[in-house]
């Protein structure tokens, strides 16, 4: 009988000491998962804060360069025009040279819209789309649109910053590289996404060639993954290029 009891306090024991056993090594990884997790959230914080700050002097750097050609290829040309009208001046001509003025004062207006530091600061996705078609329509650059579909959806500010920068590098390479006339920028609402597509008619490559190469692809898609969105180029040779990003809100 004594045998029996101790056999049963030594199978307890070594029962209790395995469940203990248990429980710390199961309390050990549930906190190395969770200390690693929240060095995952720690980390990932910290690529969006860079990428941000990185997407932002990048915006700055372009609204720079789009105000050094607004001033030199545009507004300087119009004020040199109305400087030489007005050397000829006579009232034939008034006219003319009143429009020249007033032409130079409405792009000095529009220009101040970017140079506002409120611009990069407390940017809006669809104002800021729409001041760059305008701003390409107004300058000739290249014959733009933009089409809105549904009801507007109010998303994170600084993701709205992240896409801005994406489609502006679209831009950017669309009028630099694609000999494209026309860019097509359509911007789709529903409850729970959007869905911005930038298309051009320009001169469009390989694809394949392009992945090689990782020219801007690779970047748009890592900042996309950044702000839970997916980006997708598409192009084909002489069928130009398109630019498709699915923001989940």
């Amino acid at each position: 009988m004594q045998q029996e009891e101790n056999l049963i306090l030594i199978v307890s024991t070594l029962v209790i000491v395995l469940i203990v056993l248990f429980v710390i090594v199961l309390f050990t990884v549930f906190q190395q998962r969770k200390n690693k997790l929240l060095l995952n959230q720690v980390e990932s914080r910290k690529r969006f804060e860079k990428e941000m700050a990185e997407t932002q002097i990048e915006i700055r750097e372009e609204t720079l360069r789009n105000i050094s050609w607004e001033l030199h290829d545009n507004i300087g040309q119009l004020l040199t025009l109305a400087k030489i009208q007005m050397q000829h001046a006579s009232p034939e001509n008034i006219g003319e040279i009143s429009e020249t003025i007033t032409k130079s004062l409405k792009e000095i207006r529009a220009l101040s819209k970017i140079i506002n530091p409120d611009f990069i600061k407390n940017i809006k996705l669809k104002e800021a789309v729409e001041l760059e078609v305008e701003r390409f329509n107004r300058l000739n650059y290249i014959d733009a649109s933009l089409t809105i579909s549904g009801k507007e959806q109010e998303i994170n500010q600084k993701h709205g910053i992240v896409i801005f920068r994406m489609l502006q590098e679209f831009f950017s390479n669309t009028i630099k590289h694609s000999k494209g006339s026309k860019l097509d920028v359509f911007i789709s609402y529903s409850e729970d996404s959007i869905e911005i597509i930038a298309k051009d008619n320009g001169v469009g490559f390989e694809m394949r060639k392009i992945r090689l190469k990782g020219i801007g692809l690779q970047n748009i898609k890592a900042r996309a993954k950044l702000i839970n969105a997916k980006a997708k180029l598409k192009s084909e040779p002489e069928k130009g290029t398109s630019l498709i990003i699915n923001y989940y809100i």
